[in-house]
């Protein structure tokens, strides 16, 4: 896989950790100058059948993205996409600080769960100011191949928003549903693929029940999650 272009590039890049493995409270990169905000991001998982991996959220300067529409992922975006993985890409970003204020990774549900099931929500705390003013988030769908929800760059609130995550394919795994290659609860597969699919970033196209998922089961339209962003001190 080839790095995008879009994702700042670091001389370094560290191995990502599965999202079984824990969740990751990241690194605090800001100067202090000007004042740190804090934020409350909830984001809500708003599908029928599908669950969410733990959610990674980021903020940071105009300068950086997690993705691009139309251009291939990074390797990391393609392990989270593909195995809810979100140690590389947090590694990538916390190894930016001239770029990237705050990251941190979604912890338990109420319930106890590391996954986001239909209809859950979880919070994240993060922090922001004036100069690292945009938000970022993703974590991945199960059961799928690739895809991942995501908000990408959005500006920070003054006070408090409200806005609907889309579901991106990363093009990093082809989209053959069956359950060999699909991680998780549902299929217990493997979560890493080697190559490029389609190739780029994607709205997804949802569940065909081509393989082993049904689409009455699995199958969705965007959008997937609602994020509100509310201001805490």
């Amino acid at each position: 896989m080839k790095f995008s272009k879009t994702l700042i590039t670091a001389s370094l890049f560290l191995s990502t950790v599965a999202f079984a493995d824990g969740h990751d409270n990241g690194n605090h990169n800001g100067n202090g100058s000007p004042a740190e905000r804090t934020y409350a991001v909830t984001i809500t998982n708003i599908t029928y059948g599908q669950v969410f991996t733990p959610v990674l959220v980021a903020t940071h300067t105009r300068a950086a993205r997690f993705f691009e529409l139309g251009e291939a992922p990074s390797p990391e975006l393609a392990d989270l996409a593909e195995g809810g993985a979100t140690g590389g890409l947090q590694a990538v970003l916390d190894g930016l600080p001239e770029f990237v204020m705050d990251t941190n990774t979604s912890g338990l549900t109420p319930d106890g769960n590391p996954l986001i099931n239909p209809g859950e929500s979880v919070t994240v705390y993060i922090t922001g100011n004036r100069d690292y003013n945009r938000l970022s988030l993703a974590g991945m769908l199960l059961p799928t191949n690739d895809t991942f929800v995501a908000i990408d760059s959005m500006p920070l609130p003054r006070k408090y928003s409200a806005s609907m995550a889309l579901a991106y394919d990363a093009g990093s795994e082809e989209n053959d549903e069956l359950c060999a290659n699909i991680p998780g609860p549902q299929c217990m597969g493997s979560p890493f693929s080697e190559g490029l699919a389609e190739g780029f970033v994607h709205i997804s196209r949802g569940i065909s029940g081509e393989g082993d998922l049904a689409a009455s089961d699995y199958d969705w339209r965007n959008p997937v999650a609602r994020v509100t962003v509310r201001l805490m001190d």
